[in-house]
C-alpha cells in the first residue's frame, strides 16, 4: 500500500468514527431519562443544591473528578478549562471532587481554573451516580436536564486514559509510536 493509499485508508476510519458517533447519539438519545435528587455540595460560598447549578441553562454537566490526587483527572479538567467558555454558552458546566472546597480553590487557583466546582464530600451523590468504587471516586461526567421540576440524569460515561474527552490523547494518536507509555504528571519541567 502507498502512502497515498494510507491517508485514505485513515480519511475513511474517521468517517467511520464519525458514522459510530451519529449511531451512539441516536441509541444515547433513546435512553430513558433516571430522576436524581436535589443533592446538596459544599462550595466556598456555602451549600448549593443540585438544582442551582443549572443556572439560566436546561442542562447541566457535572464532572466526576477524583480531586487534587490524580494528574489524569487535573489533566482533563486543565483541557476543559480551555473550553469552558465555549461548553457554558450551551450547558451549565461545574466540576465535582470529594476535595473540600478550600483544596478545591487553592489547587484551581494555581493552575488557572475558572469553571466553578463543587464538593461531594459527606454526601452519596458520586456513589449514587456510579462513580465511587472501593472506596474511592471515580472519573467521568454526567449530563443532567431539568423538566417539570424534576432532575433528570440522561448521560452519563466513565473516562479513562486514552479516551475522547481528553484532546492530548488524539494528538499523541497521530505519532507513529502513540502515546509510548506516556503518563499525565501535575506539572512539567521547562
Amino acid at each position: 500500500m502507498n502512502d497515498k493509499d494510507k491517508v485514505a485508508q485513515l480519511a475513511s476510519y474517521r468517517d467511520q468514527i464519525a458514522a459510530l458517533r451519529e449511531k451512539m447519539r441516536g441509541v444515547q438519545a433513546s435512553i430513558a431519562p433516571e430522576e436524581v435528587a436535589d443533592y446538596e455540595f459544599a462550595t466556598l460560598q456555602g451549600k448549593v443544591r443540585l438544582s442551582s447549578l443549572f443556572g439560566d441553562k436546561d442542562t447541566l454537566f457535572v464532572i466526576h473528578n477524583m480531586g487534587t490526587g490524580c494528574a489524569s483527572c487535573t489533566m482533563w479538567a486543565d483541557g476543559f478549562n480551555g473550553v469552558f467558555d465555549h461548553l457554558r454558552d450551551r450547558a451549565a458546566f461545574v466540576v465535582s471532587s470529594p476535595d473540600t472546597p478550600e483544596r478545591q480553590q487553592n489547587f484551581a487557583a494555581g493552575r488557572g481554573w475558572k469553571f466553578p466546582m463543587v464538593s461531594v464530600q459527606g454526601t452519596n451523590f458520586a456513589e449514587d451516580a456510579g462513580y465511587w468504587a472501593d472506596g474511592r471516586p471515580m472519573p467521568g461526567v454526567s449530563v443532567f436536564k431539568r423538566s417539570g421540576g424534576k432532575i433528570l440524569r440522561v448521560a452519563d460515561t466513565g473516562f479513562a486514559d486514552g479516551d475522547d474527552f481528553c484532546s492530548v490523547w488524539r494528538l499523541f494518536d497521530l505519532m507513529p509510536e502513540g502515546a509510548a507509555g506516556w503518563r499525565p504528571k501535575f506539572s512539567y519541567g521547562s
